[in-house]
C-alpha cells in the first residue's frame, strides 16, 4: 500500500517538472536556424529540446538495431544459440544484479529483502543452484522456517548442491533439538563431504552425546586424517573414547573386553585420571599387582588425583597401617610439596593415630589452601590430639564454608561435576572437563558428609570399624528453625 502510494507520487512530481520545463522552454526567447542542402529549418527552445531527446532515442535504437543484426549474422554463420544469447544478455544482467543485492541484504542482515532479490534472481536466471542457497538463507533469516526448509529439500535434487541441503536441513533439526534425526543427517553430510571440519565437529558431538563411541572414534580418526585435529590431540581424545567405550562394555557385563579397552585407553593416554584407575582395577581383576601400581604411579607423575590413590590402596587389600604408609611412598616421593601429596599423607597418620605427624603433612595448608578437606583433617587432627569439643567444632564449622578444593570443572561453561565424564552434561561440550580449582562463585555448597576426609584405610576395616580413628560430630551451624 505504501510503495504503491509511493510510485502514484513519484508520477506526479515527474510529469509536473516535464510540464513545468516545456513551459520554461515555450517562453524563452530566440531561435535557431538549421540549413541543410539548401533546406533552412527554424526551431525554438521546445523544439530544439525535442529534436535533441529525438536524436538520442534513434543513436540508441540504431544501435539495438546493429545489435540485432550482428546476432543475426552470426545465426547464418553457424551460431545456433546468437540470437538466444543476445535477448537473454539482458535478462542475465538483471539477474545477476538481484543475485548480488540479495547477497548484501543476506549479509546486513536484512531478511525480507534478500528473499525478494532472491526471487527476482530467479525469475530472470532461471538457474535454482544459484538462487536456492540465497532464498533457503533468507528465508531462514527472515523467520520463515518452512520456505527455508522447502528450498534446502529441493538442493537435495541436484548432486553439486545435495550436502549444502543436508548440511541445512541438520542445522535446523539441531536447533529444534531433533538430535536423532540431526545425527542421521550428520552422518549423511560427512559421507558427502568426509572433509568438512564443521560436519565432523557436529557427527563427533552428537555421537559422543548418544554413547555411540564407537562411531565416535571413526569421526576422530577422520579428523586427524584431513588435518583438522593435531596428533596430540587426537591420541588424547581417541583415549577419552576407549575408556567410555569400556565403561559402556563394563556395563553390558562384558568384563574381559572391557579390561582390555580399559588398559588400551590408559595405553594412549597415561595421564587421564580415570583411564589409569580403570586400567589399573582391570590387572588387579587379572591379578597382576605390579602392572596396576606401574600405571597409577605413571599417573600420579602426570598429576595427583585422590582416585589414583583410592586405586593404589586397592592394590594391597590386606596390608596393614604401616605397610601401607610405607607402600605409599612410591607416590608421596613424586610430588611432596603438592597439596594432594600433603593431604594423602595425613590421612594416612590418621588411620595410624600419628596425629603430630599429620599435623606435619598439612604444614602450612590451613594458611596458604583452607579448603573443606584439609579443614577436616585439621578436626580429626585435633580430635585425635586430645583438644576441645568447641575447637573440634570450629575447624569443622569452617570447612562447612571453605571452599572445596579441586573438582572436575568444564573448560567451557565452568560448570561442576561429581565425576568424571566424557561430555560435560550442562553444555554438551566433549573432553571439556580438568581437575583444577572452580571459579569461587560456581563452586556448590558441599553437604557435611562430603567436607570430611576420605581416609585410606587398610581392608577388612571400614567406616563402621576404623581402626581407632576418633569420632568426629560434624555440627552444621545453621539453626534448625532455618532449614
Amino acid at each position: 500500500m505504501l510503495w504503491s502510494l509511493i510510485k502514484i507520487l513519484a508520477f506526479v512530481v515527474l510529469v509536473t517538472a516535464l510540464t513545468y520545463g516545456a513551459v520554461q522552454l515555450l517562453e524563452a526567447s530566440g531561435q535557431a536556424k538549421i540549413t541543410v542542402a539548401g533546406y533552412e529549418i527554424t526551431l525554438n527552445a521546445l523544439e530544439m529540446a525535442t529534436a535533441g531527446l529525438g536524436l538520442i532515442i534513434l543513436v540508441w535504437a540504431g544501435l539495438k538495431v546493429l545489435g540485432i543484426m550482428g546476432a543475426v549474422f552470426r545465426f547464418l554463420n553457424g551460431d545456433e544459440t546468437a540470437l538466444s544469447r543476445y535477448f537473454s544478455r539482458n535478462r542475465e544482467r538483471k539477474g545477476f544484479e538481484a543475485l548480488s543485492e540479495g547477497m548484501m541484504a543476506l549479509a546486513s542482515g536484512e531478511g525480507h529483502l534478500a528473499l525478494a532479490k532472491a526471487t527476482k534472481a530467479e525469475r530472470y536466471l532461471e538457474r535454482p543452484e544459484l538462487t536456492n542457497l540465497l532464498t533457503a538463507q533468507a528465508a531462514e533469516l527472515a523467520g520463515d522456517r518452512k520456505k527455508a526448509e522447502e528450498t534446502y529439500k529441493k538442493l537435495l535434487q541436484d548432486d553439486k548442491t545435495r550436502f549444502v541441503g543436508v548440511r541445512g536441513i541438520m542445522k535446523q533439526k539441531l536447533a529444534d533439538g531433533d538430535t536423532d534425526t540431526a545425527m542421521k543427517l550428520a552422518q549423511k553430510a560427512f559421507a558427502l563431504k568426509p572433509k568438512h571440519e564443521e560436519t565432523q565437529d557436529i557427527l563427533l558431538r552428537l555421537q559422543a552425546d548418544k554413547g555411540d563411541w564407537s562411531g565416535a572414534r571413526t569421526t576422530l580418526g577422520a579428523k586427524l586424517r584431513h588435518g583438522s585435529l593435531p596428533r596430540d590431540v587426537h591420541k588424547r581424545r581417541d583415549a577419552v573414547l576407549a575408556l567410555s567405550e569400556a565403561k559402556a562394555i563394563l556395563e553390558e557385563g562384558a568384563t574381559v573386553e572391557a579390561q582390555e579397552a580399559a588398559i588400551a585407553a590408559n595405553r594412549q593416554s597415561p595421564d587421564l585420571v580415570p583411564a589409569a584407575a580403570m586400567a589399573a582395577r582391570a590387572h588387579l581383576e587379572k591379578g597382576d599387582k605390579r602392572s596396576a601400581a606401574k600405571i597409577l604411579t605413571k599417573a600420579w607423575k602426570a598429576q595427583p588425583h585422590p582416585d589414583l590413590a583410592a586405586a593404589f590402596a586397592e592394590v594391597e587389600p590386606d596390608e596393614d597401617i604401616a605397610a601401607r604408609i610405607k607402600r605409599f611412598r612410591a607416590l608421596t616421593k613424586l610430588h611432596p610439596e603438592h597439596s594432594e601429596t600433603r593431604m594423602l599423607l595425613a590421612e594416612l597418620h590418621i588411620a595410624a593415630e600419628d596425629f603430630p605427624e599429620a599435623r606435619r603433612a598439612l604444614g602450612d595448608l590451613v594458611e596458604t589452601d583452607p579448603n573443606a578437606r584439609v579443614l577436616a583433617l585439621m578436626a580429626a587432627i585435633e580430635k585425635g590430639s586430645g583438644a576441645s569439643e568447641a575447637a573440634v567444632r570450629g575447624w569443622l564449622t569452617r570447612a562447612l564454608s571453605a571452599p572445596r578444593g579441586p573438582q572436575w570443572v568444564c573448560d567451557k561453561c565452568h560448570s561442576i561435576h561429581a565425576a568424571w565424564t566424557p561430555v560435560c552434561g550442562n553444555c554438551q561440550a566433549f573432553d571439556t572437563l580438568s581437575w583444577k580449582r572452580p571459579p569461587e562463585d560456581a563452586a556448590p555448597v558441599a553437604s557435611a558428609a562430603e567436607r570430611l576426609p576420605l581416609l585410606v584405610e587398610p581392608a577388612g576395616q571400614t567406616a563402621e570399624d576404623p581402626v581407632d580413628t576418633p569420632e568426629i560430630e560434624v555440627i552444621d551451624p545453621e539453626p534448625e528453625a532455618e532449614k
